[in-house]
């Protein structure tokens, strides 16, 4: 198994890809299999921002393309939020999953087609075998977090990767600015 961050990224997003096949052609098994996807993307996107993210941005020179993946990070944690709190087998389900599908797969389109070639151009493969290393620690760490778990800090680097200025917010503060980029 590649150790190189790049490729640990790919690696999940085509996980993520084959669980939403599964949710959108077995109806049967979205209650026991919604809970994985969920925790499975917040644990991802709570690793790469704390540990690709600050590193795309600032050794690989990916800061735009950074700020606009954090933003569909933010989508995407409260549509999974929203999701997760939907009846598996009730009618708003199967929305609210087609609204998971394409922001999720829209990011991680742009993701495979910006920041990854970046950091793959911009990183050597010692930097990138580190960051894999650390991306996975991260990753294990926030296995079974909800999207709906993030601290205050986790929150800051969030702000910090979009480039929004948040200062010495509140978590509750924090949690409402970024809703409200969540939106855009």
């Amino acid at each position: 198994m590649s150790e190189d961050v790049v490729d640990l990224i790919m690696q999940d997003h085509r996980e993520v890809e084959s669980i939403f096949e599964k949710l959108q052609r077995e109806p049967e098994v979205r209650a026991g299999l919604t809970p994985v996807l969920v925790t499975l993307l917040a644990a991802h996107s709570r690793a790469e921002e704390s540990e690709v993210y600050p590193a795309a941005r600032d050794e690989a020179g990916e800061a735009e393309d950074v700020a606009h993946s954090q933003e569909e990070h933010l989508l995407a944690d409260r549509l999974l939020a929203e999701l997760s709190e939907c009846d598996p087998f009730g009618d708003d389900y199967e929305k609210k999953l087609k609204e998971v599908v394409d922001a999720v797969t829209h990011h991680v389109e742009e993701e495979e087609k910006t920041v990854l070639p970046g950091m793959r151009s911009g990183l050597d493969d010692a930097r990138r075998a580190e960051l894999g290393q650390a991306f996975l620690k991260s990753r294990q760490e926030h296995l079974g977090d909800m999207p709906q778990d993030r601290t205050r800090a986790e929150m800051k680097q969030q702000a910090a990767n979009a480039d929004i200025p948040v200062g010495d917010k509140g978590k509750e503060a924090l949690r409402d600015v970024l809703d409200e980029h969540a939106d855009e």
